[in-house]
């Protein structure tokens, strides 16, 4: 501390000092080291700013966002008055990060990731960095916009994400070096921002209903986080490999892999037996991926236990709706009216607190599935032409090929099977597309009795048959799922992994 210009010893060492202190459990001694270098660091530039996205990193793992948000404002006002351009965008992109972790409104986002592009396209630095700051701007946008739903809208700006990380990867290492020593900063290197626009990639998949698609995109960047963890396992790579993970569950879930699913669930207690940190951010979403297992092989009683577990640890809110949706579901496959009524208040579609439409839409699906329980099929019709309507605008297959089964059930309930076929045909088309096999179950069931009805004996066969083929796989997955060591996770709640699970290499 004593030795004039020696700044940069000084501050590599203030924060090496403030991570082994995060490391050891000690956080208040991380962040009072980082404060003080940071006071102490103004003259220079670089060391100014790392030390400010350190310790907001530190205030983001400990889910401080309004902090975190404070320090990134004050890290790119300071890069406005020393004019330095790139830094500048780095914090506002931060900044608009934590302000989609934080649930902050749709609103004000939309204004500041405006604002972003606007920065990024006027940047006249080196090519690389430009680059780099354009897939960051884009990994946010449609982030933000898949939060809201928006699957279709987003189409082109997902498109241009997946352009510009081409373009990252042709630049040659002389191209990526920064333009200045002040500069020295990058939110990802290239390799982990390859597999993190495969994620993005998954998402915009799984939300869309190509679930082959979302597949494909999760076994490369699984087969890529493999690569780079042989070189250096760090903690991003993990949280990646998680998230990937638990969209790949989500997929074998509807394609009906059950056994699938459950291996990958064991997988991931294993990935999280021990870390601490990482088991907190992802406790509620390993609940809820239990639950719709256990939903999947009709377990109600698991299924309600898990999905409580998960209201009970998630800090989300779009988790805690998508819990409560499914618990609906529970509810109404059991006839249990009271339980179902004393959740009603949270999935009412004009009151959900929410912006995202397919929440939205899910929650008028839940409440023409209830209609169509209850007897109340005019209501049903209403409820469900809203789900469709807004499922249709998005390009959300999976909520509008559920929603055209619902209605067809209900038209063939009052006698109206001409109706009922013009719905569940085009459910069927697309159940087959995603492929979600429990719903071409449910469609070709309605389809054999409507072929009936029609006196159309080649097509009552063809579906006759193929709706003992969905069964007969379902069922020969549903025993094998129920055999394996990993099912008896279904019981699991708190404390450590059942051993026979977290055992496996």
């Amino acid at each position: 501390m004593s030795i004039v210009g020696f700044d940069d010893v000084r501050f590599e060492a203030a924060s090496e000092l403030a991570k082994l202190y995060e490391q050891t459990g000690s956080t208040p001694n991380a962040k009072g080291v980082l404060q003080r270098a940071i006071e102490l660091s103004r003259q220079s530039v670089f060391w100014h700013c790392r030390l400010i996205f350190q310790l907001a990193q530190l205030a983001v793992t400990e889910m401080d966002y309004t902090s975190a948000g404070s320090l990134l404002q004050k890290g790119l006002e300071y890069c406005l008055i020393q004019g330095i351009a790139y830094n500048q965008i780095l914090f506002l992109l931060s900044k608009i990060m934590v302000m989609l972790l934080e649930g902050r409104g749709a609103v004000e986002i939309q204004a500041l990731l405006t604002q972003a592009n606007q920065s990024v396209e006027q940047y006249n630095g080196a090519q690389g960095q430009k680059e780099h700051l354009r897939v960051f701007y884009l990994v946010l946008l449609v982030c933000h916009n898949l939060n809201s739903g928006q699957v279709k809208s987003v189409k082109p700006a997902l498109k241009q994400l997946q352009q510009s990380i081409q373009n990252i990867t042709q630049l040659s290492e002389q191209e990526v070096i920064p333009s200045s020593s002040s500069e020295m900063f990058a939110w990802l290197p290239r390799e982990q921002l390859c597999v993190l626009v495969y994620l993005v990639s998954v998402m915009h998949s799984m939300q869309a209903g190509y679930m082959e698609k979302a597949q494909k995109y999760t076994d490369k960047a699984l087969l890529q986080i493999d690569k780079l963890k042989a070189e250096e396992n760090t903690t991003i790579l993990s949280s990646l490999q998680l998230l990937l993970l638990e969209h790949s569950i989500m997929c074998h879930l509807i394609m009906g892999s059950k056994a699938q699913a459950i291996k990958e669930i064991a997988k991931v207690c294993r990935l999280l037996q021990h870390d601490s940190r990482q088991l907190q951010a992802h406790r509620a979403q390993l609940h809820t991926l239990l639950a719709v297992y256990a939903m999947s092989m009709n377990l109600s009683t698991a299924a309600e236990v898990q999905f409580n577990a998960a209201l009970r640890t998630s800090s989300n809110r779009d988790l805690w709706i998508f819990a409560n949706l499914n618990l609906a579901v529970v509810y109404l496959r059991c006839q249990r009216e009271r339980d179902f009524a004393a959740i009603m208040d949270r999935i009412n579609p004009d009151t959900l607190p929410t912006q995202s439409q397919s929440l939205r839409a899910a929650s008028f699906y839940v409440q023409g599935l209830h209609a169509f329980f209850t007897n109340r099929h005019n209501d049903g019709k209403r409820f469900l032409r809203e789900s469709l309507k807004m499922a249709n605008a998005e390009d959300l297959n999976r909520l509008t090929s559920c929603s055209l089964v619902l209605l067809g059930h209900i038209f063939l309930a009052l006698g109206n099977p001409r109706e009922a076929l013009n719905m569940v045909t085009p459910a069927m088309q697309l159940a087959s597309k995603i492929p979600d096999l429990h719903l071409q179950l449910w469609s070709s069931a309605i389809l054999k009795d409507l072929y009936r009805q029609f006196g159309d004996a080649p097509h009552e066969q063809e579906s006759t048959h193929n709706h003992y083929n969905f069964s007969q796989t379902l069922l020969t997955d549903h025993l094998a799922a129920t055999q394996l060591p990993e099912h008896q996770l279904i019981m699991w709640t708190d404390g450590p992994f059942p051993p026979l699970v977290t055992d496996k290499p």
